[in-house]
């Protein structure tokens, strides 16, 4: 279990955001995030707020970015608040869970449910951020 700061992607990271519930790590044509221990993560208190501020700092609608949920901590996600998130006309290249735990893995599986976007999980944050690049280079081919 790893978090970022301790990787070497670390010093790759363009800008860092510190919220109160947890740390936000923007890379080109990426996003990790560490949320923090016992966290109840919720479209009204923490989803609409990151997503107004990666929509700035992007100048996109999340279309070209990848989203990388590093769950070095326990914590929950309502799942179902992802219908806010794509009812905002919000989308996703690509969204990964990097999960540690039995018991994360099976969150992550529920968490999919409610995905409408190319879904992953990975056990080591490495392979994520290789997924996460090789998805972003796919789709900038492409286009």
């Amino acid at each position: 279990m790893k978090k970022l700061k301790s990787t070497p992607f670390y010093k790759e990271a363009i800008h860092e955001i510190n919220y109160p519930f947890g740390n936000y790590y923007l890379f080109d044509g990426f996003v990790v995030a560490e949320v923090n221990e016992d966290v109840i993560f919720t479209w009204e208190q923490h989803g609409k707020i990151v997503t107004e501020d990666l929509t700035h700092l992007y100048d996109t609608n999340g279309r070209d970015v990848v989203f990388i949920t590093n769950r070095v901590n326990p914590y929950s996600v309502k799942p179902a608040d992802w219908i806010h998130f794509f009812r905002h006309s919000y989308k996703l290249n690509g969204y990964a869970v990097v999960s540690y735990s039995k018991t994360a893995y099976l969150n992550a599986l529920l968490e999919k449910l409610f995905m409408k976007t190319n879904f992953k999980r990975f056990q080591s944050l490495e392979h994520a951020i290789e997924w996460a690049r090789s998805v972003s280079g796919q789709r900038k081919e492409a286009s």
